[in-house]
């Protein structure tokens, strides 16, 4: 096929309408930097009511607030093994140090519950793709921060996502509900 049918064909999908010459055809822009987001911003707790509506048998709770991250794994994100890897040590080493300065105690079963605010952006969310930083963060509690003996079925029932309030600067923020869980029930 040479340019001139090309163009001509080009033409007829468009429905007669004049194709653009070659030499005309806008350069593509250049990506700009996205703006920076401002000063993190602590979201308001969130309602603990409902979420121990859903277990069968709770006990004490704690709300967490997690530290504020630049940078948290979702389920969508492609990057670089060696970056992934350099994140998720340091949401185990914020969970960790968040749990023993609030001097969780060891529990025997617990419950986690792990709410994302995000970021004040109109469109729909799915806290469900924020999976991979809820389990680091979990993982920092039980195993760094010793909250429980593993964090396996037997000893573990979660981390369950729940939708919060957004954040009105800065970038998403995750808190942890932990719900000790009395009884045979979870």
């Amino acid at each position: 096929m040479t340019a001139r049918q090309f163009l001509e064909l080009q033409e007829r999908r468009r429905g007669g309408q004049a194709a653009e010459p070659a030499a005309a055809a806008r350069p593509p822009k250049a990506r700009s930097k996205p703006a920076h987001p401002g000063p993190p911003s602590v979201p308001p707790a969130p309602a603990v009511e409902p979420l121990l509506a859903m277990l069968s048998h709770p006990g004490r709770h704690w709300v967490l607030l997690m530290p504020y991250a630049e940078q948290m794994l979702t389920s969508n994100q492609r990057l670089h093994h060696m970056s992934v890897h350099r994140v998720r040590k340091r949401l185990r080493a914020d969970a960790a140090g968040l749990a023993r300065a609030k001097r969780l105690p060891r529990l025997q079963r617990a419950a986690i519950f792990y709410v994302l605010h995000p970021r004040p952006l109109t469109r729909k969310r799915d806290p469900g793709n924020w999976a991979d930083t809820a389990k680091h963060y979990v993982d920092g509690l039980v195993v760094d921060g010793g909250l429980l003996p593993d964090d396996n079925h037997e000893f573990l029932f979660g981390p369950i996502p729940v939708m919060g309030t957004p954040v009105t600067t800065g970038l998403a923020r995750m808190t942890l509900v932990v719900v000790e869980l009395i009884g045979s029930g979870g």
